[in-house]
């Protein structure tokens, strides 16, 4: 059975760098880790601007607001398999400038504590010259965009 879900994503910016959270596939101990931004699915009619906050103060400690999501600036479906089961997810992902702070794992649930390893702001030049996996794999074009004020209407992004 394949897993339908809605994601709420959140591009965290701040001083030019993006907040991303490093895990990996407990189901698949011999998978490569992966970074991330901040966010997960929405929960049964939770609007995907509330899943975002709620997501972004779970897995940063950072309390939002709706209204400093800012817009979806992309979207994306991917289809993958996460610790044994088969998903198809939907993402949007919304910009949200903050100021710099020390995210924290305290609100992490079991899950995410099996599955993430640590969080970290990239650089705009270091997630360009890094080899380790980042999704989306078009991070570095969005946030780019996002900052120089380009994303006019949500880009799609690949599923990969």
């Amino acid at each position: 059975m394949i897993v339908q879900r809605r994601a709420a994503r959140a591009l965290l910016i701040a001083d030019r760098s993006v907040l991303l959270i490093k895990g990996f596939d407990p189901g698949r101990a011999d998978a490569a880790p992966w970074w991330l931004t901040p966010g997960g699915g929405a929960d049964e009619g939770e609007s995907l601007e509330d899943a975002a906050v709620r997501e972004v103060f779970e897995e940063t400690g950072l309390r939002i607001t709706p209204d400093q999501l800012g817009p979806i600036v992309a979207t994306r479906t991917a289809d993958f398999e996460f610790d044994g089961r088969q998903y198809h997810q939907t993402e949007c992902f919304f910009a949200v400038p903050v100021e710099s702070f020390t995210p924290h794992p305290d609100g992490w649930d079991d899950d995410e504590r099996r599955m993430l390893l640590e969080q970290r702001w990239w650089s705009i030049d270091a997630l360009a010259a890094t080899d380790e996996t980042v999704y989306p794999i078009e991070l570095v074009p969005l946030v780019r965009a996002v900052l120089a004020g380009e994303v006019a209407q949500p880009i799609e992004l690949s599923g990969d």
